[in-house]
């Protein structure tokens, strides 16, 4: 495990992440448009790394855990909210095969939004926002 998480150390404030966007289906090859809102609720300015991680737990075979699929790097005044969206590309969306070959899988997705990977303790974000599409 690394010593300090990805975007460790950006700011001396909080965050809170709501309103996550997701469709409940896509259609294989089609690209998907997910949004977030990210609220600076400390009492300083500060900047966040916005995170988005895509899990495909149906997949038979070797597929990763988790894969980092976008990341935005944003500033935020006391107070202030912001959406951020991220556009997912078929490719995006696909594995690799044993051959090196991209592949579409279609099921389940899960996404995880938020300033860390899911499953890990953030002090200065609050929870990561977790929601699962359908790939037909």
């Amino acid at each position: 495990m690394p010593l300090y998480p990805f975007g460790y150390g950006l700011s001396f404030t909080t965050f809170r992440y709501s309103r996550l966007n997701v469709p409940r289906t896509v259609a294989a090859g089609n690209p998907l448009t997910v949004s977030v809102t990210v609220k600076n609720t400390g009492k300083m300015d500060g900047e966040e790394v916005v995170q988005l991680y895509l899990t495909h737990p149906d997949v038979s075979g070797k597929a990763p855990i988790r894969a980092l699929k976008g990341f935005q790097r944003i500033a935020l005044r006391a107070g202030e909210s912001r959406k951020v969206a991220f556009t997912l590309t078929p490719e995006d969306l696909s594995l690799v095969d044993a051959r090196g070959q991209f592949y579409a899988p279609k099921g389940k997705v899960v996404l995880s939004i938020g300033g860390g990977q899911p499953g890990q303790r953030h002090n200065t974000s609050g929870t990561v926002q977790v929601r699962s599409f359908i790939v037909e």
